[in-house]
Protein backbone atom coordinates (compact mmCIF):
# COMPACT_ATOMS: atom_id res chain seq x y z
CA UNK A 1 0.00 0.00 0.00
CA UNK A 2 1.44 3.40 -1.25
CA UNK A 3 2.22 5.72 1.60
CA UNK A 4 0.81 9.28 1.10
CA UNK A 5 1.24 12.40 2.90
CA UNK A 6 -0.80 15.79 2.79
CA UNK A 7 0.47 18.34 4.11
CA UNK A 8 -2.00 21.03 5.39
CA UNK A 9 -5.44 19.21 6.42
CA UNK A 10 -8.05 22.44 5.67
CA UNK A 11 -10.09 22.99 3.25
CA UNK A 12 -8.49 21.98 0.26
CA UNK A 13 -6.02 19.24 2.09
CA UNK A 14 -8.38 17.42 3.98
CA UNK A 15 -10.88 16.59 1.10
CA UNK A 16 -7.47 15.39 -0.41
CA UNK A 17 -6.21 13.06 2.17
CA UNK A 18 -9.81 11.69 3.03
CA UNK A 19 -10.56 10.71 -0.87
CA UNK A 20 -7.04 8.96 -1.20
CA UNK A 21 -7.28 6.44 1.77
CA UNK A 22 -11.39 6.24 0.46
CA UNK A 23 -9.02 5.03 -2.91
CA UNK A 24 -6.69 2.38 -0.52
CA UNK A 25 -4.16 4.88 0.18
CA UNK A 26 -2.46 4.82 3.52
CA UNK A 27 -2.45 8.34 4.57
CA UNK A 28 -0.63 10.74 6.59
CA UNK A 29 -3.31 14.70 7.09
CA UNK A 30 -0.06 16.37 8.10
CA UNK A 31 -0.79 19.73 9.87
CA UNK A 32 1.05 21.73 12.49
CA UNK A 33 -1.58 22.55 14.27
CA UNK A 34 -2.20 20.38 17.97
CA UNK A 35 -5.55 21.48 18.03
CA UNK A 36 -6.45 20.73 14.40
CA UNK A 37 -4.94 17.08 14.82
CA UNK A 38 -6.41 16.11 17.98
CA UNK A 39 -10.31 16.75 16.12
CA UNK A 40 -9.37 14.94 13.13
CA UNK A 41 -8.59 12.45 15.09
CA UNK A 42 -11.42 12.27 17.16
CA UNK A 43 -13.75 11.80 14.00
CA UNK A 44 -14.38 15.69 13.75
CA UNK A 45 -14.32 17.40 10.64
CA UNK A 46 -14.58 21.17 10.14
CA UNK A 47 -15.05 21.10 7.15
CA UNK A 48 -18.44 20.87 5.50
CA UNK A 49 -17.53 18.67 2.13
CA UNK A 50 -16.42 16.21 4.55
CA UNK A 51 -18.66 14.76 6.65
CA UNK A 52 -17.55 13.68 10.55
CA UNK A 53 -19.22 10.07 9.16
CA UNK A 54 -17.00 10.43 6.14
CA UNK A 55 -13.74 10.97 8.08
CA UNK A 56 -14.41 7.90 10.78
CA UNK A 57 -14.78 5.59 8.15
CA UNK A 58 -11.46 6.38 7.14
CA UNK A 59 -10.14 6.67 10.54
CA UNK A 60 -12.05 3.17 11.61
CA UNK A 61 -9.80 1.87 8.36
CA UNK A 62 -6.49 3.20 9.80
CA UNK A 63 -6.44 3.97 6.12
CA UNK A 64 -6.05 7.73 6.95
CA UNK A 65 -4.25 9.49 10.39
CA UNK A 66 -4.01 12.98 11.34
CA UNK A 67 -0.68 13.75 12.90
CA UNK A 68 1.34 17.15 13.08
CA UNK A 69 4.55 15.39 14.11
CA UNK A 70 6.99 15.50 11.30
CA UNK A 71 8.85 11.96 11.66
CA UNK A 72 5.31 10.80 10.46
CA UNK A 73 6.45 12.01 7.00
CA UNK A 74 9.25 9.40 6.41
CA UNK A 75 8.70 7.33 4.11
CA UNK A 76 6.07 8.77 1.84
CA UNK A 77 5.38 7.56 -1.85
CA UNK A 78 3.12 10.83 -3.08
CA UNK A 79 3.42 14.03 -1.20
CA UNK A 80 0.50 16.65 -1.42
CA UNK A 81 1.11 20.14 -0.40
CA UNK A 82 -2.12 22.07 0.37
CA UNK A 83 -1.46 25.14 2.66
CA UNK A 84 -2.44 28.58 2.67
CA UNK A 85 -0.79 31.04 0.58
CA UNK A 86 -1.55 34.65 1.78
CA UNK A 87 -1.15 37.92 0.79
CA UNK A 88 1.28 39.99 3.39
CA UNK A 89 0.75 43.87 2.42
CA UNK A 90 0.00 43.17 -1.04
CA UNK A 91 3.16 40.76 -1.66
CA UNK A 92 2.83 37.16 -1.77
CA UNK A 93 3.46 35.20 1.71
CA UNK A 94 4.95 31.94 0.50
CA UNK A 95 5.78 30.96 3.85
CA UNK A 96 4.05 27.80 4.37
CA UNK A 97 5.03 26.43 1.43
CA UNK A 98 8.65 26.97 2.36
CA UNK A 99 7.88 25.23 5.89
CA UNK A 100 6.45 22.60 4.09
CA UNK A 101 8.42 21.75 1.57
CA UNK A 102 11.42 21.68 4.26
CA UNK A 103 9.11 19.70 6.51
CA UNK A 104 9.35 17.45 3.52
CA UNK A 105 12.75 17.70 1.98
CA UNK A 106 14.68 15.37 4.30
CA UNK A 107 12.45 12.26 3.88
CA UNK A 108 12.60 13.00 -0.43
CA UNK A 109 14.04 9.46 -1.37
CA UNK A 110 14.15 8.11 -5.03
CA UNK A 111 11.25 7.59 -6.80
CA UNK A 112 8.82 9.24 -4.26
CA UNK A 113 6.76 12.13 -5.89
CA UNK A 114 6.03 15.87 -4.30
CA UNK A 115 2.89 17.65 -5.88
CA UNK A 116 1.99 21.19 -5.17
CA UNK A 117 -1.78 22.17 -5.07
CA UNK A 118 -1.59 25.36 -3.10
CA UNK A 119 -2.79 28.33 -5.53
CA UNK A 120 0.68 30.56 -6.12
CA UNK A 121 2.49 32.65 -9.30
CA UNK A 122 3.86 30.56 -12.18
CA UNK A 123 7.27 29.35 -11.65
CA UNK A 124 6.66 28.37 -8.10
CA UNK A 125 6.76 24.78 -8.14
CA UNK A 126 10.32 25.00 -9.98
CA UNK A 127 11.69 27.62 -8.86
CA UNK A 128 10.85 27.73 -5.26
CA UNK A 129 9.47 24.01 -4.08
CA UNK A 130 12.29 21.82 -6.30
CA UNK A 131 15.26 23.57 -5.22
CA UNK A 132 14.20 23.67 -1.39
CA UNK A 133 13.53 19.61 -2.27
CA UNK A 134 16.64 18.91 -3.67
CA UNK A 135 19.12 20.74 -1.53
CA UNK A 136 18.12 18.77 1.30
CA UNK A 137 18.34 15.76 -0.61
CA UNK A 138 20.51 15.86 -2.65
CA UNK A 139 18.60 14.73 -5.29
CA UNK A 140 17.26 16.09 -8.33
CA UNK A 141 13.81 17.07 -9.32
CA UNK A 142 12.37 15.31 -12.57
CA UNK A 143 15.32 12.58 -12.48
CA UNK A 144 15.39 11.02 -9.34
CA UNK A 145 12.14 12.36 -7.77
CA UNK A 146 8.81 13.20 -9.14
CA UNK A 147 7.77 16.67 -8.98
CA UNK A 148 4.51 18.82 -10.86
CA UNK A 149 1.83 20.77 -9.93
CA UNK A 150 -2.13 20.33 -9.70
CA UNK A 151 -4.12 23.24 -8.81
CA UNK A 152 -6.59 22.96 -6.15
CA UNK A 153 -10.49 23.30 -7.56
CA UNK A 154 -11.58 23.50 -3.97
CA UNK A 155 -15.60 25.04 -3.70
CA UNK A 156 -16.70 24.70 -0.34
CA UNK A 157 -20.68 23.71 0.08
CA UNK A 158 -20.87 22.66 -3.31
CA UNK A 159 -22.69 19.24 -3.84
CA UNK A 160 -23.15 19.31 -7.52
CA UNK A 161 -19.05 19.95 -8.33
CA UNK A 162 -17.50 17.99 -5.69
CA UNK A 163 -13.53 17.11 -5.55
CA UNK A 164 -14.19 13.63 -7.03
CA UNK A 165 -16.40 15.22 -9.85
CA UNK A 166 -14.44 18.49 -10.76
CA UNK A 167 -11.71 18.00 -13.59
CA UNK A 168 -8.20 17.80 -12.25
CA UNK A 169 -5.58 20.07 -13.48
CA UNK A 170 -2.31 17.91 -14.00
CA UNK A 171 1.55 18.74 -14.76
CA UNK A 172 5.04 17.76 -14.06
CA UNK A 173 8.51 19.16 -14.42
CA UNK A 174 8.76 16.26 -16.77
CA UNK A 175 7.37 13.78 -18.85
CA UNK A 176 7.72 11.26 -16.23
CA UNK A 177 6.74 13.35 -13.34
CA UNK A 178 3.40 14.30 -14.75
CA UNK A 179 2.90 10.51 -16.02
CA UNK A 180 3.08 10.02 -11.83
CA UNK A 181 0.80 13.29 -10.63
CA UNK A 182 -1.89 12.27 -13.59
CA UNK A 183 -1.31 8.19 -12.21
CA UNK A 184 -2.50 9.47 -8.41
CA UNK A 185 -4.95 12.04 -9.11
CA UNK A 186 -6.71 8.93 -11.77
CA UNK A 187 -7.72 7.16 -8.44
CA UNK A 188 -8.80 9.96 -6.96
CA UNK A 189 -11.24 12.35 -9.73
CA UNK A 190 -13.25 11.40 -12.42
CA UNK A 191 -11.11 13.04 -14.95
CA UNK A 192 -7.60 14.76 -15.31
CA UNK A 193 -6.03 16.96 -17.46
CA UNK A 194 -2.66 17.27 -18.88
CA UNK A 195 -0.63 20.53 -19.53
CA UNK A 196 2.72 21.11 -20.48
CA UNK A 197 4.34 22.08 -17.29
CA UNK A 198 3.96 23.29 -13.97
CA UNK A 199 3.69 26.79 -15.14
CA UNK A 200 0.63 26.20 -17.54
CA UNK A 201 -0.84 24.69 -14.66
CA UNK A 202 0.24 27.52 -12.31
CA UNK A 203 -1.35 30.03 -14.60
CA UNK A 204 -4.56 27.82 -15.46
CA UNK A 205 -5.56 28.74 -12.10
CA UNK A 206 -5.21 32.07 -11.68
CA UNK A 207 -6.79 32.79 -15.13
CA UNK A 208 -9.76 31.26 -13.32
CA UNK A 209 -10.34 33.70 -11.00
CA UNK A 210 -8.90 36.13 -12.41
CA UNK A 211 -11.77 35.64 -15.02
CA UNK A 212 -14.27 35.83 -12.05
CA UNK A 213 -12.74 38.52 -10.13
CA UNK A 214 -12.76 40.98 -13.02
CA UNK A 215 -16.46 40.02 -14.07
CA UNK A 216 -17.78 40.20 -10.60
CA UNK A 217 -16.02 43.84 -9.88
CA UNK A 218 -17.93 44.42 -13.66
CA UNK A 219 -21.50 43.54 -12.05
CA UNK A 220 -20.53 45.44 -8.47
CA UNK A 221 -19.50 48.52 -10.35
CA UNK A 222 -22.53 48.37 -12.48
CA UNK A 223 -25.01 48.00 -9.63
CA UNK A 224 -23.78 50.69 -7.74
CA UNK A 225 -24.18 53.05 -10.88
CA UNK A 226 -27.63 51.32 -11.94
CA UNK A 227 -28.55 52.24 -8.28
CA UNK A 228 -27.67 55.94 -8.62
CA UNK A 229 -29.86 56.11 -12.07
CA UNK A 230 -32.37 54.17 -10.79
CA UNK A 231 -32.52 51.05 -12.65
CA UNK A 232 -33.03 47.49 -11.39
CA UNK A 233 -29.67 45.94 -12.32
CA UNK A 234 -30.87 42.76 -11.36
CA UNK A 235 -33.55 42.55 -13.42
CA UNK A 236 -31.45 43.72 -16.33
CA UNK A 237 -28.74 40.94 -15.73
CA UNK A 238 -31.27 38.31 -15.66
CA UNK A 239 -32.19 39.32 -18.60
CA UNK A 240 -28.80 39.16 -20.30
CA UNK A 241 -29.00 35.91 -19.05
CA UNK A 242 -31.59 34.81 -21.70
CA UNK A 243 -29.35 35.39 -24.18
CA UNK A 244 -27.73 31.99 -25.39
CA UNK A 245 -24.46 32.49 -26.58
CA UNK A 246 -21.85 34.46 -25.28
CA UNK A 247 -22.93 35.58 -21.80
CA UNK A 248 -21.77 34.10 -18.52
CA UNK A 249 -24.32 35.67 -15.88
CA UNK A 250 -22.26 36.85 -12.76
CA UNK A 251 -24.24 38.98 -9.59
CA UNK A 252 -23.53 41.72 -7.50
CA UNK A 253 -22.47 41.58 -3.94
CA UNK A 254 -21.73 42.56 -0.77
CA UNK A 255 -17.73 42.15 -1.86
CA UNK A 256 -15.52 38.65 -2.45
CA UNK A 257 -14.15 36.39 -0.02
CA UNK A 258 -12.98 33.07 0.84
CA UNK A 259 -9.27 32.34 -0.66
CA UNK A 260 -9.27 32.53 -4.47
CA UNK A 261 -11.03 36.56 -5.25
CA UNK A 262 -9.41 38.32 -2.56
CA UNK A 263 -5.79 36.72 -3.11
CA UNK A 264 -5.40 34.42 -6.33
CA UNK A 265 -5.25 37.60 -8.91
CA UNK A 266 -2.63 39.47 -7.25
CA UNK A 267 -0.33 36.71 -7.21
CA UNK A 268 -0.72 37.02 -11.19
CA UNK A 269 -0.44 40.71 -10.78
CA UNK A 270 2.48 40.73 -8.45
CA UNK A 271 4.28 38.20 -10.72
CA UNK A 272 3.83 40.16 -13.95
CA UNK A 273 4.99 43.39 -12.15
CA UNK A 274 7.66 41.56 -10.75
CA UNK A 275 8.89 40.04 -13.86
CA UNK A 276 8.03 41.79 -16.62
CA UNK A 277 8.11 45.53 -14.90
CA UNK A 278 4.03 46.60 -15.91
CA UNK A 279 1.26 46.61 -13.96
CA UNK A 280 -1.68 44.23 -14.56
CA UNK A 281 -4.76 46.63 -15.01
CA UNK A 282 -7.76 44.75 -15.10
CA UNK A 283 -6.64 43.27 -11.41
CA UNK A 284 -5.75 46.05 -10.21
CA UNK A 285 -9.16 47.76 -11.17
CA UNK A 286 -11.03 45.11 -9.79
CA UNK A 287 -9.39 45.04 -6.49
CA UNK A 288 -10.36 48.34 -6.33
CA UNK A 289 -13.63 47.91 -7.16
CA UNK A 290 -14.17 44.75 -4.80
CA UNK A 291 -12.29 45.59 -2.64
CA UNK A 292 -14.37 48.88 -1.76
CA UNK A 293 -17.88 46.81 -1.77
CA UNK A 294 -17.79 46.80 1.63
CA UNK A 295 -17.63 50.47 2.48
CA UNK A 296 -20.44 50.66 -0.56
CA UNK A 297 -22.63 48.82 1.70
CA UNK A 298 -22.45 50.46 4.48
CA UNK A 299 -23.15 53.77 2.75
CA UNK A 300 -26.49 52.06 1.48
CA UNK A 301 -27.02 51.33 5.35
CA UNK A 302 -26.51 55.04 6.16
CA UNK A 303 -28.89 56.37 3.80
CA UNK A 304 -31.43 53.62 4.42
CA UNK A 305 -31.52 54.90 8.05
CA UNK A 306 -31.41 58.26 7.18
CA UNK A 307 -34.31 58.09 4.62
CA UNK A 308 -36.18 57.49 8.07
CA UNK A 309 -34.54 60.04 10.12
CA UNK A 310 -32.49 57.68 11.64
CA UNK A 311 -28.12 58.30 12.52
CA UNK A 312 -26.15 54.77 12.28
CA UNK A 313 -25.22 55.26 16.04
CA UNK A 314 -27.56 53.71 18.50
CA UNK A 315 -29.71 51.87 16.05
CA UNK A 316 -29.96 47.69 16.25
CA UNK A 317 -28.54 46.44 12.91
CA UNK A 318 -29.00 42.74 12.16
CA UNK A 319 -26.33 41.36 9.77
CA UNK A 320 -27.68 38.32 7.95
CA UNK A 321 -24.36 35.70 7.00
CA UNK A 322 -20.57 35.85 8.34
CA UNK A 323 -19.48 33.42 5.81
CA UNK A 324 -18.18 34.33 2.46
CA UNK A 325 -20.52 32.38 0.99
CA UNK A 326 -23.83 30.75 1.02
CA UNK A 327 -24.40 27.41 2.98
CA UNK A 328 -20.45 27.11 4.20
CA UNK A 329 -18.87 28.67 7.63
CA UNK A 330 -15.75 29.29 5.64
CA UNK A 331 -15.32 32.80 6.61
CA UNK A 332 -11.78 33.53 5.05
CA UNK A 333 -11.34 36.94 3.70
CA UNK A 334 -15.34 37.32 4.36
CA UNK A 335 -16.61 40.73 3.28
CA UNK A 336 -18.97 40.73 6.40
CA UNK A 337 -15.84 41.50 8.28
CA UNK A 338 -14.87 44.79 6.88
CA UNK A 339 -18.92 45.54 6.94
CA UNK A 340 -19.23 44.89 10.49
CA UNK A 341 -15.89 47.29 11.50
CA UNK A 342 -17.63 50.21 10.13
CA UNK A 343 -20.81 49.62 11.04
CA UNK A 344 -19.15 49.22 14.49
CA UNK A 345 -17.31 52.47 14.13
CA UNK A 346 -19.75 54.54 13.71
CA UNK A 347 -21.63 53.73 16.28
CA UNK A 348 -24.30 50.79 15.48
CA UNK A 349 -25.64 48.39 17.93
CA UNK A 350 -24.93 44.96 15.72
CA UNK A 351 -25.91 41.78 15.87
CA UNK A 352 -25.50 38.89 13.86
CA UNK A 353 -26.94 35.42 12.59
CA UNK A 354 -25.19 32.81 11.11
CA UNK A 355 -25.85 28.92 11.81
CA UNK A 356 -22.86 27.66 9.98
CA UNK A 357 -19.79 30.06 11.41
CA UNK A 358 -17.94 29.00 14.42
CA UNK A 359 -19.02 31.69 16.79
CA UNK A 360 -15.18 32.36 17.78
CA UNK A 361 -14.10 33.31 13.70
CA UNK A 362 -17.05 36.26 14.66
CA UNK A 363 -15.97 39.88 14.06
CA UNK A 364 -15.07 41.44 17.66
CA UNK A 365 -17.62 43.69 18.90
CA UNK A 366 -20.26 41.69 17.35
CA UNK A 367 -22.74 39.77 19.48
CA UNK A 368 -24.38 36.57 17.72
CA UNK A 369 -27.72 35.96 18.26
CA UNK A 370 -30.67 32.90 16.40
CA UNK A 371 -32.58 34.07 13.70
CA UNK A 372 -35.99 35.01 15.28
CA UNK A 373 -38.97 36.88 14.90
CA UNK A 374 -38.16 39.16 17.91
CA UNK A 375 -35.03 39.80 16.77
CA UNK A 376 -36.02 41.02 13.73
CA UNK A 377 -38.62 42.74 14.76
CA UNK A 378 -36.31 44.18 17.14
CA UNK A 379 -33.79 45.65 14.46
CA UNK A 380 -33.83 49.10 12.72
CA UNK A 381 -32.27 47.41 9.80
CA UNK A 382 -31.81 43.54 9.05
CA UNK A 383 -28.98 43.82 6.25
CA UNK A 384 -28.18 40.36 4.65
CA UNK A 385 -25.34 40.03 3.10
CA UNK A 386 -25.33 35.97 2.65
CA UNK A 387 -28.40 34.15 1.25
CA UNK A 388 -27.76 30.92 3.66
CA UNK A 389 -30.82 28.46 3.25
CA UNK A 390 -31.39 28.43 6.81
CA UNK A 391 -32.77 31.75 7.04
CA UNK A 392 -36.33 32.32 6.93
CA UNK A 393 -37.20 34.14 4.10
CA UNK A 394 -40.76 34.59 5.25
CA UNK A 395 -40.03 35.60 8.78
CA UNK A 396 -37.62 38.15 7.20
CA UNK A 397 -40.38 39.77 4.57
CA UNK A 398 -43.21 39.28 7.59
CA UNK A 399 -41.03 40.72 10.77
CA UNK A 400 -38.62 43.04 8.85
CA UNK A 401 -38.56 46.97 9.51
CA UNK A 402 -36.60 47.51 6.45
CA UNK A 403 -34.04 44.77 5.00
CA UNK A 404 -30.90 45.83 2.87
CA UNK A 405 -31.18 42.69 0.50
CA UNK A 406 -26.88 42.38 -0.93
CA UNK A 407 -28.09 38.93 -2.76
CA UNK A 408 -31.85 40.02 -4.14
CA UNK A 409 -33.12 37.10 -2.62
CA UNK A 410 -36.30 38.66 -0.54
CA UNK A 411 -39.14 40.71 -1.73
CA UNK A 412 -41.62 43.52 -0.45
CA UNK A 413 -42.77 46.62 0.55
CA UNK A 414 -39.93 46.39 3.27
CA UNK A 415 -36.87 45.47 1.50
CA UNK A 416 -34.65 47.25 -1.00
CA UNK A 417 -31.67 45.10 -2.89
CA UNK A 418 -28.19 46.40 -3.15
Amino acid sequence: MSKVVVVGQGYVGLPVAVRAAEAGFSVIGFDISDEKVQRLAAGDSFIEDISDDRLGGVLSTKTYRPSADPADIEGFDIAVISVPTPLSEGIPDLSYIESAAAALAPYVRAGCTVILESTTYPGSTEELVGPILEEASGLTAGVDFHLGYSPERIDPGNREWTFERTPKVVSGVTPASLEAVQGFFDQLVDKTIAVSSPKEAELTKLIENTFRHVNVALVNELAMFANDLGIDVWEAIEAADTKPFGFMKFTPGPGVGGHCLPIDPSYLSWRVRRSLGHTFRFVELANDINEHMPDYVVQRVVAALNRRSLAVRGQRILMLGLSYKKNTGDAREAPSREIAKRLLALGADLRAVDPYVDPAQAPAGVELVDLSAEEIADADLVLLVVDHDAFDRDLLGSSAVHVLDCRNVLAGPNVEVL
